[in-house]
């Protein structure tokens, strides 16, 4: 009786030892964009002359990611078309009129995505669609994570550092000012850098 009731006993005790050795599989976490940390720039060419170099001084979002399959989801960012600077306010009314971003009826351009395609070690081809003045056209970003891992200081949350890179066409959007006497170029660089911490 004693070793037929052993016998369940070490049963027992080896799963528990395999089950024990079994990494936990990680969970795909919710990081949010840092908006001290997150600039969204542009670069359109003015008459040929050189590129205008401006930004949007507010956006927000976030997106879930998975660390060890590298899978992103759920991506939403949102831009407020307002807080477009140039560094020259007679161009930034203008870029908020009805010639360009029509900041009183689109208050918001909005970029999302629900998955990304690895493209190497650390890099992502991000397609999804952009929101612009009410038109909605795909869009994929080139991106880049730089670093995910505790902040050196402050609070010490994880957080991820990623760069990103596309180009759209203005007139996709039916923005057209300036683009059939090439006063202003219809294609637009958009620079993306940004920093996300992880969520609770």
């Amino acid at each position: 009786m004693g070793t037929m009731s052993a016998k369940p006993t070490r049963l027992v005790a080896v799963i528990v030892l395999v089950l024990g050795s079994v990494p936990a599989i990680a969970e795909p976490a919710r990081y949010e964009l840092d908006p001290a940390h997150t600039t969204v720039a542009f670069l359109v060419e003015h008459a040929g002359y050189a590129k205008t170099l401006g930004q949007f001084a507010r956006a927000s979002g976030g997106y879930t990611f998975d660390d060890a399959s590298g899978t992103l989801s759920s991506l939403r960012v949102v831009v407020a078309t307002d807080s477009v600077d140039t560094h020259h306010e007679a161009r930034d009314r203008h870029l908020r009129s009805a010639d360009f971003l029509d900041t009183a009826k689109h208050k918001e351009m909005t970029f999302a995505a629900s998955a990304a395609r690895r493209t190497g070690d650390n890099t992502f081809a991000v397609t999804g669609e952009l929101t612009l003045l009410g038109r909605t056209r795909p869009l994929t970003l080139e991106a880049t994570v730089n670093k995910s891992e505790p902040y050196p200081f402050g609070d010490r949350a994880d957080v991820m550092g990623v760069s990103a890179r596309a180009t759209l066409k203005r007139s996709d959007f039916g923005m057209t000012y300036g683009v059939a006497d090439d006063l202003v170029g219809d294609d637009v660089e958009i620079i993306i850098e940004l920093e996300a911490r992880r969520q609770p």
